[in-house]
């Protein structure tokens, strides 16, 4: 995986190219073009769907509530045993 400077670079260098005076492509192959341009740099790139960022922050949320409650539980328990007598 390149890092997300090197797939910008690419990405620019490549774009430079096909937007150069010279080409002779027409308006609609030149979107087509940097449409797959573009899908071939982000494809380098470590990026998730939004529909899997959102499922992971149900679970974070979740857990997060989870650990919450079990941390009360715990103080809630010390605090009973250190109210017993020995």
């Amino acid at each position: 995986m390149l890092p997300p400077k090197a797939v910008i670079d690419l990405l620019a260098s490549q774009a430079s190219r096909l937007f150069s005076a010279d080409s002779p492509l027409p308006r609609a192959e030149l979107e087509a073009q940097l449409k797959m341009l573009l899908q071939s740099g982000l494809s380098k790139l470590d990026l998730v769907s939004r529909d899997e960022f959102d499922s992971q922050m149900v679970v974070l949320q979740r857990t997060r509530a989870r650990l919450e409650s079990l941390e009360q539980r715990v103080a809630e328990l010390e605090a009973r045993l250190q109210g017993e007598p020995s």
